[in-house]
């Protein structure tokens, strides 16, 4: 009934409780699960809990505040793309929330990642899982440079596609995703008593282009908040996004269950 579309399953406070979580997922009705990659070093993890598990997913990407880890080339991510039950590429993005001393411009690698992982959802037609924080101009920049038509040596690659995951922004920033023909999903943030501006922006989001996530084991949605968070409680998401919408749970469920199946089609 429901899907969780972005959760972190191989880390640490969440992979020692996977029995539990599994049993708990299927209690709340939460079919299907894609576990998000942030580093290289944890791919193999990754892609080994959807490989045991049919009911999970996965991704294959370098998270754009992960510094000190191994940097992906490209033929890393075709490489990962190419293993079983790897549906995205991500999650990627740009992050300048925690620039410190530093500028804007000291973050260059983050842009160069960026676009490697643009460049590979392209060559495998995969979306990609975008994570922007304090830098949406450059997200948004640089997917319009990256994402668009263009010529390859096999011939026509397809444009960039994907999600805005966990989203935060501005509605301008979501019009401007959504022009780029891309999906927003909302997480446990739209429960929150401070959010009434997410909650407008989820408004204005048509329910055909929304996800639903947890981005567990943070961000327990409302009146787990403070806790652990864990795929089963995706429900609470969907339950603020009906109310929001003004419509049936189940109407709501269904809508981002065929959202996550047209977007990451090979998760069926």
């Amino acid at each position: 009934m429901f899907v969780d579309s972005h959760c972190h399953l191989s880390f640490p406070e969440l992979r020692a409780q996977l029995p539990e979580i599994l049993q708990a997922m299927a209690a709340a009705q939460v079919d299907r699960a894609l576990c998000i990659c942030t580093t290289m070093e944890e791919f193999d993890a990754v892609q080994g809990l959807a490989a045991e598990h049919p009911h999970l997913w996965a991704t294959v990407g370098v998270h754009p505040d992960n510094e000190g880890v191994r940097e992906p080339t490209l033929d890393d991510l075709l490489a990962g793309a190419a293993r079983p039950k790897v549906v995205g590429i991500g999650e990627t993005g740009l992050d300048y929330y925690r620039l410190g001393d530093r500028s804007v411009a000291d973050m260059e690698w983050q842009r160069d990642r960026f676009r490697v992982h643009i460049r590979a959802a392209r060559a495998t037609d995969l979306p990609l899982i975008i994570h922007t924080r304090s830098a949406s101009d450059d997200t948004l920049a640089i997917l319009r440079e990256e994402g668009g038509l263009a010529s390859a040596a096999g011939g026509v690659q397809a444009p960039a596609r994907g999600v805005f995951h966990c989203f935060t922004e501005t509605a301008e920033v979501a019009r401007a995703a959504l022009d780029l023909d891309f999906y927003i999903s909302f997480s446990g943030i739209l429960t929150f008593r401070n959010a009434a501006d997410l909650r407008d922006v989820a408004r204005l989001v048509p329910l055909e282009r929304c996800l639903i996530e947890t981005d567990s084991p943070y961000l327990a949605p409302v009146p787990h908040r403070g806790k652990t968070n864990s795929p089963a409680y995706v429900p609470h998401v969907a339950a603020q996004l009906a109310e929001l919408k003004g419509l049936p749970l189940e109407a709501v469920a269904r809508a981002t269950s065929d959202n996550f199946e047209r977007l990451f089609n090979r998760a069926v």
